[in-house]
């Protein structure tokens, strides 16, 4: 994070990212003195409503970034810019969208938690749109024009009000990260009891474990006997507010549509009290690690790994069919997982995995035959991205192997 005072006195000359969030009203001209250099800026959390004409000077201006922040329009001013591929305007009071406000080059669009109705048909003139998250606004339809956004590969459209499922989304050639749910030609109107429902009063929250955009996990204790659940337990309280991936009940739901399966989480209980919802699960053992790290700006929409990571193609194989059968369990019951990634996979020494986070999930028995198909194979195309990204760590000494160039080929055969 830097200062005003620090741009101001100059002290900022020659660098490449900004961060500014000193509840600033206006955007401050200093900022155009970094033209040379400034790749990202990041002005979220501030009061800004509106930008300059004179941030086109900042000609190698790759990244914006201005959430919570006071934007009603998306500024024009963005498509004139001509090097910027990443633009993120969540949770300010956006409404409209100009058509001339997209850069040529976007790759990674974010307006997640606005008010916007339209999107403009110009979002389909992007050929470099690979990441589209437009979650928590008032959407009734998307521009038709999406139907030929031929390298978009993720989109979160959901907690809109979509009256029908977006037809020109679903065969698109490389789209495999789809969340559509909180919508209402997908509303699922009744819980789903597949699990019993406990009051909250019956455990007490204990060390926090993670915290998610969906909400907080920590371990438990219980503060009754009477009960038929393990005694090591975590809970997952789910936040109220809309999430990028859409509502925290809608997660809900999905997870406990999907039903228990070994390579899973398992859910043990759920609380359904007013102000009050959460997930009581098995608690993950300690000697399980994460087997992926998120997409960073650089690869987009692809999971990246540490440095060094490796894996030997045994293990790899050993992954993939895992997934597979957990892939085939999901939509068996007619759940899409929406984030299928090696980042929300955990694995141990043995290259045994459980696999969660339902936060992108989507139920789709409502919607016709031929729409199920395609929303499976779209996640189908996901799980061949993750065999994709799993075979980049494999060991040097495995690569010329027969099973690596097998599940190379699999993963081809998935698309």
């Amino acid at each position: 994070m830097h200062t005003l005072s620090q741009l101001k006195s100059g002290e900022l000359s020659g660098i490449k990212s900004l961060s500014l969030a000193e509840n600033i009203t206006s955007f401050p001209l200093e900022i155009l003195s970094l033209a040379n250099s400034l790749e990202v800026l990041d002005l979220s959390n501030n009061q800004l409503s509106s930008l300059p004409d004179g941030l086109v000077k900042l000609h190698k201006l790759k990244i914006i970034f201005a959430s919570n922040n006071d934007f009603e329009i998306l500024p024009e001013v963005l498509g004139r810019c001509q090097n910027l591929e990443m633009v993120g305007f969540k949770a300010n009071k956006i409404h409209t969208v100009p058509e001339q406000s997209l850069p040529i080059k976007l790759r990674w669009l974010i307006l997640t938690d606005n008010q916007i109705e339209k999107l403009p048909d110009s979002l389909g003139e992007r050929p470099e749109l690979h990441k589209l998250v437009i979650a928590g606004n008032k959407l009734t339809q998307l521009p038709k024009t999406l139907s030929k956004s031929c390298n978009l590969e993720l989109i979160r459209v959901s907690a809109n009000q979509l009256t029908e499922c977006p037809a020109q989304l679903l065969d698109l050639p490389k789209l495999a990260w789809l969340a559509i749910s909180g919508n209402p030609f997908s509303q699922v109107a009744a819980n789903i009891e597949t699990v019993p429902q406990i009051p909250s009063s019956h455990f007490t929250l204990q060390k926090r474990l993670g915290q998610g955009a969906s909400g907080v996990i920590s371990t438990a204790t219980w503060n009754t006997t009477d009960h038929q659940f393990p005694n090591d337990i975590a809970v997952k309280v789910f936040k109220g507010e809309v999430t990028s991936d859409g509502y925290p009940e809608d997660e809900l739901k999905a997870c406990l549509k999907a039903g228990n399966h070994p390579s899973l989480v398992q859910s043990l209980a759920q609380v359904n009290e007013e102000g009050y919802l959460a997930l009581i699960m098995d608690l993950i053992p300690q000697h399980y690690k994460n087997l992926g790290l998120p997409p960073s700006f650089e690869s987009c929409t692809r999971d990246t790994f540490p440095e060094g990571f490796t894996l030997p193609i045994a293990h790899i194989g050993k992954i993939v069919n895992q997934m597979q059968d957990v892939f085939n369990h999901l939509h068996e019951n007619q759940v899409s997982h929406g984030d299928l990634y090696a980042h929300n996979i955990l694995f141990d020494q043995h290259a045994n995995i459980i696999f969660g986070d339902f936060g992108a999930a989507t139920m789709y028995h409502m919607l016709s035959d031929l729409q199920q198909v395609k929303i499976k194979q779209i996640e189908q195309r996901a799980l061949s991205y993750l065999i994709d990204d799993l075979l980049g760590v494999c060991v040097e000494y495995d690569q010329n192997s027969e099973a690596y160039n097998d599940l190379q080929q699999y993963a081809v055969s998935l698309r």
